[in-house]
């Protein structure tokens, strides 16, 4: 959801959202958008074209939620770099 909340009421394609999240799979990547979807997070725009085109936005709730995910963002921001040296001195056996 990091994508879409950049901009709130801005429309993102699958393929943007996949781009935009390193390490996910596709299959991850589509249940997530089904259940975030599901909870009324997102929106889900379908164009019958050819091909077929999706997109997606955060729901009027989903973007409420923009708020309280700022300040958890923070503090992985704040607290990224000790995590990481956490779990390699965990996996080295320290």
């Amino acid at each position: 959801m990091s994508h879409l909340a950049i901009a709130p009421g801005f429309r993102l394609r699958f393929s943007e959202l996949k781009r935009g999240i390193e390490g996910i799979t596709q299959r991850m990547l589509t249940l997530t958008v089904r259940n975030l979807e599901r909870d009324g997070l997102l929106i889900r725009h379908y164009y019958a074209e050819v091909p077929p085109r999706v997109e997606y936005e955060l729901s009027a709730m989903g973007a409420s939620m923009l708020p309280a995910l700022e300040g958890f963002t923070s503090w992985i921001s704040n607290n990224w770099q000790q995590i990481e040296e956490n779990r390699r001195n965990f996996d080295a056996g320290d």
